[in-house]
């Protein structure tokens, strides 16, 4: 029955369209694969066959955006007007209200097929997904801002000694992204990542909160009145503590670097208004954070501090199995991204194939240069780190023998999968120049929670707890991301026609608070000094109001609102498809080594400036060090990396996603037949 003739009748199967089509599309195939390959058009049917079902199975239901285009180009001249019509009939869902839902390009649903666009994706999964960060948030921040008055007052630990198990971990949970991210692109994917992981950190902090909880597991109490040594925790003591610590860092590691890629896979950039979505998502997000944060330092602590610590942690560990029974609540509405394989493993192949090629000479026409990926997906080749461009020279015994068109991705590669090695590489100066932020934001967990627990902190009748202080560091945060939210964006919309700052602007911003953060620091702790040197050394609290602290914490906390979004949306929005739950971990990176670089600076400055005695710039007793001085480094530290970066900043070229084909340009203004 002839495709008019069903029309007449008026009841045309769509299986009827999608096997015409299927069968053009077969016989167009065959035929390019036997022009290109030089072969028959038997040995091409057979070497098409496999692309068939590929395609079978794309054109199953609707097509994705750039099949459909490929279709509408290549095939509608062949067929009659009238079929061109049902063609477009049966790819529009709800035509009787003018509406159209497509597939999203690179994404599917948890049954494996094309991710439906009104099913699929949003703001409800991605609020499923923002539950487990706040769970996170809540978990690690609520350990780590108090961890320190444990250690000491508990488990009798030294000071300096406290501080470095606090900086270790939280450097640790964050360095553990790389690892994280690698197992999601790699083997799991970020949805089984961010499950499994999730479950790990609830084991650790149902670990902590027996650890806190039996009296076996920590040292007797020591009173003041004793005349004899605070006994220390043994290693079996410690040994479990550790464990629970680490298994929080590791749930942690895994959690960090998929949950913000995950949940910007609910978007699709490519469409201008999930793409605008996705801007608010980035805030939304750190918003989620800033919330788990806040309560983790005020409620957190204080249930630490009054009625005990193993309720803490054992809330904590509920709150997340809630969180994960949420998340495992929306798994029919996300949005899966096929992994691509290990990132880390296509930059070993590009540096491989580079260095062993690296005496031949580049041709002078990039378009010599080895290409195998689809149009839709290509990345074109830039005019940088011209090195990496050897990896796409094509030379004798690239190609494996007894296959046809397959080199040896240990010897050839593609110029799309050289300038995604490119696009990471590029990242790294920013990088590098984002971690200074981090040393300064350390300090806020360490010698700024010392700092006021010296000074008078009553209010009233009710004493707040030196953790808590950074709830004012919390509170800038939120203040910063509200009114970047309703005034700056809509402001900056209206005036450069942009929503809000860009991610480089935005990570600048952050670099400028945190040093004047750094000045303001100094400043006060100078008062301070001057003011401890007039009391009795024996004088635990000096009369000094904590709320002097406040500047610093609002500078580094609204930094810290700028920076985290920035970095975010940069390293996410810059580094390649198939690359971003690594780029996360990279991002995240920059928090480990913050943490790490702080530490590195406290034993050098120890050491510089130190004297047996415990004296010098970081004195055991830090009301006879010059902490001041400390603080004052860290402010010169950050005005040269702030150069630094913006040098880096004017060299990156930023990415620009590809605008998406959408069917409104194919229906809209004209026909079928005009576009065919």
């Amino acid at each position: 029955m002839g495709g008019s003739d069903c029309l007449v009748m008026g009841h045309i199967s769509p299986s009827i369209i999608l096997y015409e089509v299927d069968t053009l599309l077969f016989f167009f195939m065959n035929h390019v694969v036997a022009m290109a390959g030089g072969f028959d058009q038997g040995e091409a049917s057979s070497k098409t066959s496999k692309l068939r079902v590929e395609a079978r199975i794309e054109l199953k239901g609707i097509l994705t955006p750039a099949l459909q285009s490929f279709v509408f180009q290549h095939f509608c001249a062949a067929l009659p007007v009238e079929f061109q019509e049902m063609i477009l009939k049966h790819f529009v869902h709800g035509s009787q209200e003018g509406k159209m839902s497509w597939t999203v390009v690179d994404a599917v649903d948890y049954k494996g097929f094309p991710a439906d666009r009104s099913k699929t994706g949003g703001w409800i999964p991605a609020a499923l997904i923002l539950g487990i960060e706040i769970c996170e948030r809540l978990s690690t921040m609520g350990i780590a801002v108090n961890l320190v008055t444990y250690l000491v007052d508990t488990m009798h630990l030294p000071s300096s000694t406290s501080a470095n198990v606090v900086t270790d971990f939280m450097g640790t949970s964050f360095l553990l992204c790389l690892l994280g991210g690698f197992v999601a692109d790699s083997f799991l994917g970020r949805y089984m990542t961010i499950a499994i992981f999730s479950i790990i950190q609830t084991l650790g902090t149902g670990t902590l909160a027996i650890a806190t909880k039996l009296p076996q597991l920590r040292p007797p109490p020591c009173h003041a009145s004793a005349s004899h040594t605070c006994k220390r925790a043994n290693g079996f003591q410690m040994g479990i503590l550790y464990m629970a610590l680490y298994l929080i860092a590791l749930g942690t590691g895994g959690l960090k670097s998929s949950v913000s890629g995950f949940g910007t896979d609910q978007f699709d950039e490519k469409d201008e208004k999930e793409k605008a979505q996705m801007a608010y998502f980035f805030n939304r997000f750190f918003f989620f954070i800033s919330t788990g944060t806040l309560i983790a330092v005020t409620v957190l602590v204080y249930l630490q501090d009054e009625v005990g610590r193993s309720w803490a942690y054992g809330i904590c560990s509920v709150s997340m199995f809630v969180a994960i029974l949420l998340f495992l609540s929306g798994t029919k509405r996300y949005r899966y991204k096929k992994s691509l394989g290990s990132p880390i493993v296509q930059i070993f192949q590009v540096t491989v194939a580079a260095t062993n090629k690296r005496k031949m000479e580049l041709p002078y026409n990039v378009e010599l240069l080895y290409e195998d990926t689809p149009e839709t997906t290509r990345i074109h080749h830039t005019d940088r780190f011209h090195f990496l461009d050897k990896a796409a020279i094509v030379a004798e015994g690239d190609f494996e023998k007894n296959v046809v068109s397959a080199p040896n991705p240990w010897k050839l590669c593609s110029v799309t999968r050289v300038e995604e090695v490119k696009m990471m590489v590029g990242l790294l100066p920013i990088w590098a120049t984002t971690i200074i932020f981090w040393t300064t934001y350390a300090q806020m967990i360490t010698f700024s929670v010392e700092q006021a627990s010296t000074m008078e902190r009553s209010i009233g009748g009710f004493q707040i707890p030196a953790g808590s202080l950074t709830v004012f560091f919390v509170a800038a945060i939120l203040i910063t991301l509200a009114v970047y939210d309703r005034l700056i964006m809509p402001f900056w919309n209206k005036w450069k026609g942009k929503p809000g700052f860009t991610n480089l602007q935005r990570i600048a911003i952050g670099l400028v608070l945190s040093t004047f953060g750094m000045a303001a620091a100094a400043v006060v702790e100078k008062k301070r000094l001057a003011i401890a040197r007039t009391v009795d050394a024996t004088t635990a609290t000096m009369p000094l109001s904590v709320f002097l602290l406040i500047p610093q914490f609002f500078l580094v906390g609204a930094g810290e609102a700028f920076m985290y979004t920035g970095q975010l949306d940069f390293f996410i929005t810059q580094s390649p498809k198939g690359m971003k739950t690594m780029s996360t971990g990279l991002f995240l990176t920059t928090l480990s080594l913050g943490f790490f670089v702080s530490s590195f600076l406290v034993l050098v400055v120890k050491r510089v400036t130190g004297s047996n005695d415990g004296q010098g710039w970081l004195a055991d007793n830090i009301n006879h060090g010059r902490l001041d001085c400390f603080y004052g480094l860290l402010a010169v530290l950050g005005i040269i990396n702030f150069v630094l970066y913006l040098v880096c900043a004017v060299w990156y070229k930023p990415r620009k996603p590809k605008p998406a084909l959408h069917m409104e340009t194919i229906v809209n203004g004209s026909s079928a037949e005009d576009k065919c």
